[in-house]
């Protein structure tokens, strides 16, 4: 994936945020324009760098991006983008929410830091666990994050219940699936019970059971995002200690996959 932010990315911000204002009464530096912010989260999300090691070329520092990424994401900026994204993409006719796979995959934490736990896979090595929700086409619904110690079955209802409102055509937004497909880590008499409460039909191979249940055939999209999410660097090779940076990459992360289905 190309680490250079396209301006079209760029565009639907421009309503969301704040405009660039002038330096305070007092005088000093002037504010680094959103836009140029927003291309070096861009660049690190994809190519993976440290802060310290942010190009000077940007004019940015990695130190004023990170201090404005948590903002951007306690202002919802990175929501409302991926918000916008899904809403253009069943504008289209390119997403179809009725039904979404659910999968997950581990990254081994760099000095540890919160939603991090001893990943049992993993020589007990602290690592998180990414939770990802895809449509049946592949596009990134909701990713979260956890320790690796915390087993699948349990991000079943925060990934449901994070599910996002999704408009782009006349009537009620689209608040649930109707149908969950998962492999048989995520099997558990509890999250079956929640998600036929919920209405929602799971589809889940079981656990002491042979091989070949045949979702494979479903779930190979969710495969596939995985591959695209771990293509950005960040999300496979995580830095930040603090649980809001995280969640900001993630929402950052999905709003660009979005942004690229879309294209």
């Amino acid at each position: 994936m190309d680490a250079e932010m396209p301006e079209e990315f760029y565009l639907p911000a421009t309503n969301i945020l704040p405009p660039d204002g002038p330096p305070g009464p007092q005088g000093g530096r002037p504010r680094v324009p959103n836009r140029t912010v927003l291309a070096v989260l861009w660049y690190v999300l994809v190519a993976g760098v440290r802060w310290k090691d942010v190009p000077r070329a940007f004019g940015c520092s990695g130190r004023t991006a990170h201090r404005r990424l948590p903002y951007g994401q306690k202002l919802g900026l990175f929501g409302s983008l991926h918000q916008l994204f899904l809403d253009a993409l069943r504008r289209a006719g390119t997403l179809s929410a009725d039904t979404v796979i659910l999968d997950s995959f581990h990254v081994r934490a760099h000095g540890g830091g919160e939603l991090t736990g001893p990943n049992p896979t993993d020589r007990r090595k602290k690592g998180s666990k990414h939770t990802v929700l895809v449509d049946e086409r592949g596009t990134p619904l909701v990713i979260l994050t956890c320790g690796s110690h915390v087993s699948d079955h349990c991000q079943i209802l925060p990934a449901v219940l994070a599910f996002p409102k999704i408009r782009g055509k006349p009537g009620a937004p689209k608040t649930r699936p109707r149908k969950l497909y998962a492999d048989r880590g995520y099997d558990s008499a509890a999250a079956r019970a929640i998600l036929r409460w919920l209405g929602i039909k799971a589809v889940i191979a079981q656990r002491n059971r042979e091989h070949g249940s045949g979702l494979g055939k479903v779930r190979w999209v969710v495969e596939r995002t995985i591959r695209w999410l771990k293509g950005m660097r960040r999300m496979r090779l995580p830095y930040d200690r603090l649980a809001m940076m995280q969640l900001a990459w993630n929402t950052l992360a999905a709003s660009v996959m979005c942004f690229r289905l879309l294209e």
